[in-house]
């Protein structure tokens, strides 16, 4: 059995490689194309003008999808690991589910509404993408220092303290460049600048922002590494219950044999 082929940990390793890919081939076609500058870009930049922003739109959607399955997962793992009396545990469990998936759905605001069509928008996606999705890192990050050291080690805990505060620091310098930035270039419809000039009002700003901007989002995709040991170790799977033994709306009598089917596969229902 190859190494990936272990429980679960196929799902964060999908959704770091396939995220990974959105943002280099984005980058790469939007500056072949010279729709960007070559240093450093926003992201959203190179998602912008077509034909690049019709790819990534459609793959970051999929890195979506692979985030809410991935933080579904760690859901069921911790609420499986966790005492169920232990409500401040389940608590957080719960919410970094709702964080997850709140930063999934504005991954998605962020794919569809390009930043120079309907800034508002995007802003709102890019919101939700980074602004939830920090609460999310920060939350885990907490569920693993209360679970250490006996669910997993300490080691786990530290690495991921590390990736959060790199999150934070990142955060605040992405924002505080943001706001410099804006502030020195009153007039401008800055979402809709594409193109920068060394020298020019608001680029040293500018390219603190966006070096912080992707360095949020590395920070992101570190802090899902650090779930493929743990996913290791859990599979899932679905139960099909049969109401009844046919599918017509009246009383239709069958064999007694057919009655009682069960099906299963690898979805939903959690084990360790």
């Amino acid at each position: 059995m190859w190494w990936f082929q272990e429980g679960l940990c196929v799902l964060p390793v999908a959704l770091v490689i396939w995220t990974s890919a959105t943002f280099i081939f984005a980058y790469i076609t939007a500056v072949v194309l010279r729709h960007v500058d070559p240093l450093v870009p926003y992201i959203s930049d190179t998602g912008t003008m077509a034909p690049e922003r019709c790819v990534f739109g459609l793959m970051l959607n999929v890195s979506a999808f692979l985030g809410v399955a991935t933080m579904y997962v760690r859901y069921k793992q911790l609420q499986a690991l966790v005492d169920g009396a232990d409500t401040r545990l389940n608590r957080l469990n719960r919410a970094g589910l709702v964080l997850g998936c709140g930063s999934s759905f504005g991954m998605c605001v962020v794919a569809n509404f390009q930043k120079t069509t309907l800034f508002s928008m995007h802003l709102v996606g890019a919101v939700l993408t980074f602004g939830v999705g920090a609460l999310y890192v920060f939350v885990q990050t907490l569920l693993s220092f209360l679970m250490q050291p006996h669910v997993h080690s300490r080691a786990v805990f530290w690495t991921r303290l590390s990736i959060a505060g790199w999150t934070l620091a990142s955060i605040i310098s992405m924002f505080v460049s943001s706001v410099i930035m804006y502030s020195s270039l009153p007039g401008v419809e800055v979402n809709k600048k594409l193109h920068w000039t060394p020298g020019e009002p608001g680029f040293t700003p500018h390219i603190v922002s966006t070096i912080s901007e992707w360095s949020l989002a590395l920070s992101f995709v570190s802090f899902f590494l650090t779930y493929i040991r743990d996913f290791k170790k859990i599979n899932l799977r679905a139960e099909a219950q049969l109401q009844s033994n046919h599918l017509y709306d009246s009383h239709h009598h069958r064999p007694a044999s057919s009655r009682g089917r069960t099906e299963t596969s690898p979805l939903l229902a959690g084990s360790i």
